[in-house]
């Protein structure tokens, strides 16, 4: 009976060794990452700066791109899951798009390093993607129309952009708030259906 408590302890013991692992090798990409562009990046240089052999890192990633990757999504996913109601860039277009703002600002060292370089565009593209998705899911009659499509690319792009563009020349709270005032009025000109439904 003594064996079992043993047995879980190793089993403990190594998932702890495994993270801890893990964790290196996170930080010693995002080290590298943040100095260089990811082709520049090899799997040598990033397994002698987390004090690993080669070997290791291949147990838990393809490659460098596999990793990157994988940090990206975590990212995005973390992002998405910081804006509760995407409908809302329908109804409450403000208050969506100051949403997605915070969302971003939260994770602006990631973002910073992560998509810099030739990872610009991934980042901007997925979050339209997805949350448009959801928004389709709560008003599924808007998916195939190509005004809603266009306009819901240049509110979530649009607040993306300009938020990367500026966050760095002026406070953080008075760009989320002048961002959120020009995607109400850009969204004033939405068709009348919608309006009623907003208010």
């Amino acid at each position: 009976m003594r064996r079992i408590p043993e047995i879980v302890d190793k089993e403990e013991t190594m998932d702890l060794r495994k993270e801890r692992t893990k964790r290196s090798i996170i930080n010693a990409f995002i080290e590298l990452r943040a100095n260089r562009p990811l082709e520049k990046i090899t799997v040598k240089e990033l397994s002698e700066r987390a004090m690993i052999n080669k070997a290791t890192f291949y147990s838990h990633y393809k490659d460098i791109y596999d990793l990157s990757e994988q940090l990206e999504k975590e990212t995005i996913d973390r992002i998405l899951m910081d804006i509760s109601h995407p409908e809302d860039f329908i109804t409450r277009t403000k208050q969506a798009s100051q949403e997605l703002t915070v969302a971003l600002s939260s994770q602006n060292r990631l973002i910073d390093i992560l998509f810099s370089d030739s990872r610009a565009s991934i980042l901007a593209n997925c979050l339209e993607q997805r949350l448009k998705k959801r928004i389709y899911m709560v008003y599924p009659e808007y998916e195939e129309e190509p005004e809603w499509d266009i306009l819901l690319t240049v509110l979530i792009q649009g607040s993306f952009h300009a938020y990367v563009s500026h966050s760095k020349q002026m406070d953080n709270g008075l760009l989320i708030e002048i961002l959120g005032d020009i995607n109400e009025r850009m969204l004033k000109k939405q068709p009348d259906d919608t309006k009623e439904e907003g208010k």
